[in-house]
């Protein structure tokens, strides 16, 4: 009977546009103040694309670089792709075949779209996972990259979201454990469907005879909705639920931990989460305050931070952990 491998991940990259929008800026723009913004967010800037210049495929094929880089592999050493966005460039095709593309990768390896929202890059890791753990795939690319920005509405009357989200993209490469006990131990998705209006784009949806005129006629529901005390509620519940349960099914207590790496959700969040699993500063990590939120992108864009900063090293405990959309929540727990 054959083993399951361990996969680990063996490079990762980050990439955000150039252009910085801070708090001040948006005071132009609506009524608001940094003030307001920083006590209920924790933001202070974030990443907004440059129209001609950024797309997310190829602001994930610029952290996809960093990754393989890192990795020591060329793109065509890729074996699939599996990107996270909520984002996608088109309504369709996918993004992950876009990504192909903008690689250069010329072999017929499948590409595949993760709609998991501010989850949807832990649930993308968790699946890349299995196809390493079962033998099929020895390296697969996992990404997450978002455009938010052209999505928001810009206004007073928009301000309560359109405050939070940012734009970049984060990447990893899974590749096959070659040290015992090392690399993904285990991963834990959920779900609760009944909470999806709760967070949601409701437009364009294909459940209209007419959609092109409907979403005219309604533009408001292209506008992100949330109801941010509700989502407040179950993401403190969640996450620290979702990290237990990794560290539990491994035999670990939240002491053992050496990263955590929470989804970029709301400061707020993450310093509850942080108090609950009694985790000092050094072993929580953030950057919403420069980059805002950026659903799919954000745990990756903060692992990669992590990295080059020396913050994660060989050996490592690292919990990966997201809440959102959905409502979706996931966790990975890595030995680095």
């Amino acid at each position: 009977m054959s083993t399951l491998r361990h996969s680990e991940i063996a490079g990762v990259g980050h990439y955000v546009p150039d252009r910085v929008v801070t708090n001040a800026d948006l005071t132009t723009l609506m009524e608001t103040t940094d003030e307001w913004i920083q006590e209920r967010t924790g933001i202070r800037e974030r990443r907004w694309f440059e129209e001609g210049k950024d797309t997310t495929a190829n602001m994930g094929a610029n952290a996809a670089r960093k990754a393989l880089e890192m990795a020591g592999l060329a793109p065509d050493d890729v074996q699939m792709i599996v990107f996270a966005t909520l984002s996608p460039d088109y309504f369709f095709p996918g993004s992950g075949v876009l990504l192909q593309r903008e690689l250069g990768i010329k072999a017929p390896i499948p590409a595949f779209d993760v709609r998991n929202q501010c989850s949807g890059f832990v649930y993308a890791l968790s699946m890349a996972d299995q196809f390493i753990k079962t033998g099929m795939y020895d390296t697969v690319l996992v990404v997450g990259s978002e455009i938010h920005s052209s999505g928001l509405d810009i206004s007073t009357r928009g301000r309560g979201v359109s405050v939070i989200f940012g734009d970049g993209a984060g990447a990893v490469i899974l590749r096959p454990s070659t040290r015992e006990g090392h690399g993904i131990l285990s991963t834990h998705l959920h779900s609760q469907g009944e909470h999806a209006e709760e967070l949601i784009v409701k437009e364009p949806g294909s459940n209209r005879n007419k959609r092109v005129e409907y979403v005219v006629a309604n533009e408001l529901d292209m506008y992100p909705y949330m109801n941010g005390q509700n989502v407040f509620k179950h993401a403190v519940v969640r996450f620290p639920q979702v990290i237990k349960e990794a560290l539990d099914q491994n035999g670990f207590q939240p002491a053992d931990l050496d990263m955590l790496i929470p989804h970029q959700a709301n400061l707020r969040i993450t310093q509850y989460v942080q108090q609950k699993m009694q985790l000092p500063n050094e072993k929580i990590y953030s950057n919403i305050q420069r980059y805002g939120n950026t659903t799919a992108a954000s745990v990756p864009i903060a692992l990669s931070e992590a990295v080059a900063e020396g913050k994660i090293k060989r050996g490592d405990l690292v919990c990966l952990a997201a809440f959102g959309s959905g409502f979706t929540w996931a966790s990975a727990l890595i030995k680095w």
